[in-house]
């Protein structure tokens, strides 16, 4: 089946609300590798980056709060990525708040860069992650990650990996959003990212979405990234959220698309986010985090 790599992010410096820093743990939890293993993959767990406390940091900015040790510890995951990858791994990483896609997708772009490829993204979220700190009411850095990802934004946070945009915004498609700010909703719109909303969702079909989602990210590049923020998925499936927002994606809805992507055998790399195992049941949500992972790498229902 091929080899991966899994790297745990205990990230919670994006958000104001503790206990993402569980989330790899919560996905441990359930036998992640084992399962893997049972797929046929060869898997190795890389440990967690080292992330400092929020206690342990200067606030900075307070439009771009964190900034700095964010920075820092996307760069590390960058290398670490650009690492596993030239091992011929498949590197999934386990988070965390989202602002650590910055780094993940840093350095899978970086590693097919040097072979003079591009990725696509695909971003599932109920947000759009693509405010910047002149346009966040929070000053957050969990909502800004995309637009960074597609080079605009603060420099050092764009420039992480040393070089942007990292994704093309024609290569990028958001999915399941369903809650923007006004100010985000117009720098999306000139941004060229392909938005689908729930309404699309809802209207066309979830196979349709994905199908249209896949063809726009695989358009010129090598394969494509995967960055999962489980608030995708509606909170009556996915409780152990920060931000839960109802209407989102079901359960199914959500296998499919994975399952779908992992039929294309383009997925280069996934990211699983914004778990908090705080606001969960006995775990469910890193349940339905793990299984979100063995579908998009390949678990069949026959």
């Amino acid at each position: 089946m091929g080899k991966v790599a899994i790297i745990g992010v205990p990230l919670d410096l994006g958000g104001n609300r503790r206990g993402v820093d569980m989330g790899p743990s919560a996905l441990r939890l359930t036998s992640l590798a084992s399962r893997l293993k049972m797929l046929g993959y060869d898997v190795l767990d890389t440990g967690d980056v080292d992330v400092p406390l929020p206690e342990e940091c200067h606030l900075g900015d307070p439009k771009k709060k964190y900034a700095k040790e964010i920075g820092e510890v996307c760069q590390t995951l960058c290398d670490r990525v650009v690492k596993v990858m030239g091992d011929g791994r498949i590197p999934v990483t386990l988070g965390g708040d989202h602002s650590l896609a910055m780094g993940s997708i840093a350095g899978v772009a970086k590693h097919h860069r040097t072979k003079g490829e591009k990725v696509g993204l695909l971003w599932f979220d109920a947000h759009g992650d693509m405010n910047t700190p002149e346009s966040t009411n929070s000053g957050n850095v969990h909502g800004m990650p995309l637009s960074h990802v597609i080079g605009v934004g603060d420099e050092s946070l764009a420039m992480i990996g040393g070089f942007k945009p990292k994704v093309q915004a024609s290569s990028t498609c958001l999915i399941g959003i369903r809650d923007l700010d006004e100010r985000e909703k117009k720098l999306i719109a000139d941004s060229g990212v392909t938005v689908f909303t729930m309404k699309d969702i809802d209207r066309h079909g979830v196979s349709h979405v994905i199908d249209e989602a896949i063809e726009r990210a695989s358009r010129g590049t090598a394969g494509i990234h995967v960055s999962f923020d489980v608030d995708a998925i509606d909170p009556s499936e996915a409780q152990g959220v920060g931000t839960p927002k109802k209407g989102g994606l079901t359960y199914r809805e959500a296998h499919l698309c994975l399952e779908i992507i992992a039929d294309t055998q383009r997925l280069t790399s996934i990211d699983v986010v914004e778990i908090n195992p705080i606001l969960d049941t006995r775990n469910t949500t890193g349940e339905l985090g793990a299984e979100l992972i063995l579908s998009a790498l390949g678990k069949r229902i026959f």
